[in-house]
């Protein structure tokens, strides 16, 4: 079984079935308040010689969020939360999701793991994308993907897409919080 090294997460074994996944130890995220364990995918050691230092600095930014970032999040999620409940009406939403307030939200939300990758299109950059089981849809999931690791730019259904620029075709400053990372200057 093949190892990599990574200085935040240590050793990684590669995936007996999907040879470009490769799996962590679940390691301690304080500002979740859960461990989960990170996976490299779609990461080919031989083709990409900077990924893992990417990888690295941008899990290090992830790791390093202020305590009360998990908070700051809640009206995005919220706001992805009534989206959906907007669109499949509300017969479908469980009783115990119908008047919460997006302090409430995490309540219903449970990181499963986190997937490192890197963008395949424009500058292709490293990002960080928390899976996550909810309430609300439990088919598809939540993800909550970080451009570097440094900030949210992405709350939505486990499609696969890192950007919804990606997902939608539309230029990244049509993406509004990959636009906001991009003006942040993070």
């Amino acid at each position: 079984m093949k190892t990599i090294h990574s200085k935040i997460l240590g050793e990684l074994t590669q995936d007996n079935q999907f040879g470009d996944w490769w799996y962590s130890k679940p390691i301690e995220i304080l500002w979740l308040g859960c461990k989960l364990k990170a996976v490299f995918i779609d990461f080919e050691p031989d083709h990409d010689k900077s990924f893992i230092v990417e990888a690295d600095s941008a899990l290090d930014h992830f790791l390093n969020l202020e305590a009360d970032y998990k908070s700051q999040t809640n009206g995005l999620i919220y706001d992805h939360f009534r989206e959906f409940s907007s669109m499949v009406g509300a017969g479908y939403v469980p009783d115990e999701l119908k008047g919460i307030d997006k302090s409430e939200i995490w309540n219903f939300i449970s990181p499963t793991q986190l997937l490192v990758s890197r963008r395949h299109r424009r500058e292709q950059a490293v990002f960080i994308n928390v899976t996550c089981e909810c309430k609300w849809e439990e088919e598809h999931g939540l993800q909550l993907v970080f451009k570097k690791g440094k900030a949210l730019t992405r709350v939505s259904t486990q499609d696969g897409h890192l950007t919804t620029a990606d997902a939608y075709g539309i230029t990244d400053s049509e993406d509004e919080l990959l636009a906001k990372f991009e003006e942040s200057g993070l």
